[in-house]
């Protein structure tokens, strides 16, 4: 067990690990492929754009340039957000933040594209090659939202979506225009996380299943969390007095829903409702991380 602690908790988190016998798979398959692509089109959780980064995808991808599409980003904080762009933009990658369910994508993603591309298509030009689609490979982590962002920017249902991690479970091809095509990856975890805290915010974004989680730990660091850097969201969310000890915030707000048993907190049902409330949105946009802290 590995401890792991804020201003006004300490609690242990179990090795959370979910590596599937189909992610295997999918890495191995993902390496074959990765000759066959021009470029990379990672989606993160802009709640969480370090933690919703694979490390795995790091060797995969090597040289090639990429795009990194911050998903849901009406779920997280605008300012934060923007600091996460400017961090993570350099010279071979490019960074944007979109709704992929809301927003007309297509034309951002085919232009950054382009201009991710620039260089070889104007070598293509040269040698008389009319330059055709840039072929791109969509990764990311679990319930990220590759294959909503598949169907929305092809304009018909070519994968399957839902709102749970690992619904994509093979590889599949898509043509965009003209311009791009699109190869759908499965959500890929790495086998261990190094550092608990990374299993933790995926945990409270929803990218594990609920059913390999220490679901009490993990809504007793989000409630510290909000405490801390949120209160007003609780307040104006939950409408109950504040105190620093999570537990017991847990406590008040169970017993403001009526979530009790024999006058005990019902744990099951409060801590589900809480998590599910932030997975929802219901609390309002927040980031669960900040670029300065890396």
């Amino acid at each position: 067990m590995k401890e792991t602690k804020t201003e006004n908790i300490s609690f242990s988190t179990t090795n959370i690990n979910w590596f599937p016998g189909h992610m295997t798979k999918a890495k191995r398959e993902m390496q074959d492929k990765m000759k066959m692509v021009d470029l990379v089109i990672e989606l993160r959780d802009a709640r969480i754009p370090n933690a919703s980064k694979n490390p795995m995808i790091e060797d995969l991808i090597q040289n090639k340039p990429r795009l990194i599409v911050l998903s849901k980003k009406d779920k997280a904080d605008v300012e934060i957000t923007n600091q996460w762009i400017c961090k993570l933009n350099d010279d071979t990658t490019q960074v944007l933040a979109l709704d992929i369910v809301k927003e007309n994508i297509t034309p951002k993603i085919v232009k950054a594209v382009q201009m991710l591309m620039a260089t070889k298509i104007e070598r293509m030009k040269k040698r008389g090659i009319r330059p055709r689609a840039m072929r791109a490979m969509v990764v990311g982590v679990p319930n990220v939202g590759k294959s909503t962002f598949i169907n929305k920017i092809s304009k018909k249902k070519v994968a399957v979506t839902g709102n749970r991690p690992g619904v994509t479970k093979s590889l599949q091809w898509s043509k965009v225009n003209n311009d791009l095509e699109l190869l759908d990856t499965p959500g890929v975890l790495w086998p261990k996380f190094e550092d608990q805290m990374v299993g933790v915010l995926l945990g409270v974004t929803g990218a594990i299943r609920d059913e390999v989680l220490p679901l009490e730990e993990i809504a007793a660091w989000a409630m510290d969390f909000l405490i801390h850097n949120k209160v007003d969201l609780i307040k104006d969310r939950y409408d109950i007095e504040i105190c620093n000890n999570p537990y017991e915030m847990l406590e008040r707000l169970a017993i403001k829903r009526g979530y009790m048993k024999n006058q005990e907190m019902d744990e099951k049902r409060t801590i589900e409702t809480f998590l599910k409330e932030i997975r929802d949105d219901k609390l309002g946009p927040i980031s669960w991380e900040f670029p300065d802290e890396l």
